[in-house]
C-alpha cells in the first residue's frame, strides 16, 4: 500500500466517523426516529464507496452514486419528518409563494 492509498484509506474512515456523528446529532434535533439506524445509513455507504475505489475497478462516477446514497436516503427521510402534520384541505392549495395574480387584482 503506497501513501496514496493510506491517505484515502484515512479519509474514509475519518469521513465515515464524521458522518455518522453527524447525521446522528442531526437526526436527534431534528425528531427523526431511530437516529443511530439513519446514522449508519449514511455512514456505511460512504466507507462502501471508499472501499470500491480502492480495491475494485469500477468507474468513478459508481463510487460517488455509492458513497452518496445513504446521505440522500437520510436527507429524505430528514424532510419528511419535518414536513407539518396538517392534513390536507380539499379544493385549496397549500401555502407557498404567491404565483401569478391575487384574487383582488382580478376583475370578472
Amino acid at each position: 500500500m503506497d501513501a496514496v492509498d493510506a491517505a484515502i484509506v484515512l479519509f474514509g474512515v475519518v469521513g465515515t466517523v464524521l458522518i455518522y456523528v453527524y447525521v446522528g446529532r442531526d437526526a436527534v434535533r431534528n425528531d427523526v426516529s431511530r437516529s443511530q439506524l439513519w446514522a449508519a445509513v449514511a455512514a456505511v455507504p460512504f466507507l462502501l464507496g471508499v472501499g470500491l475505489h480502492l480495491f475494485a475497478s469500477v468507474p468513478t462516477t459508481g463510487v460517488i452514486m455509492t458513497a452518496n446514497t445513504g446521505l440522500v436516503l437520510y436527507t429524505f427521510e430528514r424532510e419528511i419528518a419535518n414536513e407539518e402534520d396538517e392534513p390536507a384541505e380539499p379544493g385549496e392549495l397549500p401555502p407557498g409563494p404567491n404565483v401569478g395574480s391575487s384574487s383582488e387584482e382580478r376583475t370578472e
